[in-house]
């Protein structure tokens, strides 16, 4: 089974994949393919090689509300860190339908790929940075947020030097790779009197939180059980996902990435926190991927009103379902936490139902919903906390898988904005 890494190993992992952009590393020959540098990869940052669409890449398109924008000059200016498919294909394209962020840097080690980027979405050369000079982020004014998209393991170092240059931070998730990385994470923000946010997007997507909206208002009746999915085949010829199986950048496998949606779905779905969990790894015999990380990971939470989500994550197949069972009907997400495609199920003993809720992207949505915090000075619905309790959950549900029985939580959490608010902060 997979343990969270040592601070050690983090470290060479560390100087292996932070080096000075353009510099060779001694470890070239066995590091990953797109770690030993190449006109297309980003190797010394984490970042895998990506080719630069030259447009954004083909999607469904939500059916945006319209809701007016506000003026270019009033717009909370975002800086990416890290141009991987996620950025190129998600984050950076969802700034046009954005109402109240623009993107107004980037962060890269590989300039030319950066160049190309900033050329497509009208930012100025001026504002790349590499990771050699990324302190010089708090010269620019335009630079309001930083948005940390690296391997987990990174994510402390960046959003602590990004809240010293004095920038809000987004982090995408899991927070870090240990409770006390994400305590100094916590800490440096709010030393510096900067929001940090976790970019927990399903908790802005509309689909859930009808879902959520349903299950408090009791359209569900006594809610008693969850099932959660969240699994998708890890695939090593694809370069995006080859730190993903590296335990020094990963902090484990398929819980710490995919996984956390489960996780976090039970959480906000329930609108509880876990009093007690149990849980049972499986890697397929034989199969190198998971030499160092896990597979499948099956565990158990229990609720404080009784309720039993039952969670399944891996890297050997596709899920993507959320499940929830109350006393008078159920509903089902499926797909739960797909990008740009939902599906939400309500039956009864009577009848099934289908609800259709208008299509938004989720991205632009939470990116909004923090632009719109550092405008008002509110405080942001997925914060540092909320990222710190997964972890710290996570970790325990490997430690019940190691020693095969049932864990207690033993310290308490509570949301300090609800699960149910919306991006729009209507209830």
């Amino acid at each position: 089974m997979s343990q969270p890494i040592a601070p050690a190993s983090r470290s060479l992992s560390r100087r292996l994949f932070l080096g000075a952009a353009g510099t060779s590393f001694v470890a070239a020959a066995t590091a990953p393919v797109w770690a030993q540098g190449s006109s297309s990869s980003d190797g010394t940052t984490g970042e895998p090689p990506v080719d630069v669409p030259e447009q954004p890449a083909a999607r469904p398109m939500p059916q945006m509300e319209v809701e007016p924008p506000i003026e270019p000059e009033r717009r909370v200016g975002f800086c990416v860190v890290g141009l991987g498919q996620f950025a190129l294909n998600q984050i950076i394209p969802s700034f046009g339908e954005s109402r109240m962020s623009k993107l107004v840097a980037l962060v890269s080690g590989d300039r030319q790929k950066a160049e190309t980027v900033a050329e497509q979405y009208g930012v100025s050369t001026d504002a790349i940075y590499g990771y050699d000079n990324f302190d010089d982020i708090a010269k620019n004014d335009e630079i309001d947020v930083v948005y940390i998209i690296l391997p987990n393991a990174l994510h402390a170092e960046f959003t602590i030097r990004a809240a010293q240059a004095g920038k809000h931070v987004m982090c995408e998730k899991p927070m870090a790779v240990s409770a006390e990385e994400c305590e100094r994470m916590i800490a440096a923000c709010e030393e510096a009197n900067r929001k940090l946010m976790i970019a927990y997007r399903a908790q802005y997507e509309p689909y859930n939180l009808e879902a959520i909206r349903m299950i408090r208002d009791g359209d569900l009746g006594e809610l008693r059980s969850l099932d959660n999915v969240a699994a998708r085949p890890i695939d090593l010829e694809n370069p995006a996902d080859e730190w993903r199986v590296d335990q020094d950048l990963a902090g484990g496998g398929s819980l710490m990435d995919i996984g956390i949606y489960a996780l976090n779905g039970a959480r906000y779905l329930t609108g509880e926190e876990p009093v007690e969990v149990s849980a049972t790894i499986s890697n397929p015999e034989g199969d190198q991927r998971f030499h160092d990380v896990e597979d499948i990971v099956a565990w158990r939470m229990r609720f404080p009103s009784g309720v039993i989500a039952n969670c399944l994550t891996g890297y050997s197949f596709s899920g993507n379902r959320f499940s929830v069972y109350g006393s008078e009907a159920s509903l089902t997400l499926e797909p739960a936490t797909d990008y740009y495609k939902h599906s939400l199920r309500v039956m009864t003993e009577e009848e099934q139902t289908e609800p259709q809720i208008p299509e938004k992207n989720q991205f632009a949505l939470e990116m909004d919903h923090l632009a719109e915090a550092v405008l008002n000075d509110t405080p942001v619905k997925t914060p540092g906390e909320e990222g710190l309790q997964d972890v710290r959950l996570m970790l325990k549900i490997y430690e019940a898988a190691e020693s095969g029985g049932v864990v207690p939580i033993d310290w308490s959490y509570e949301r300090a904005v609800p699960a149910e608010q919306g991006p729009d902060g209507q209830q």
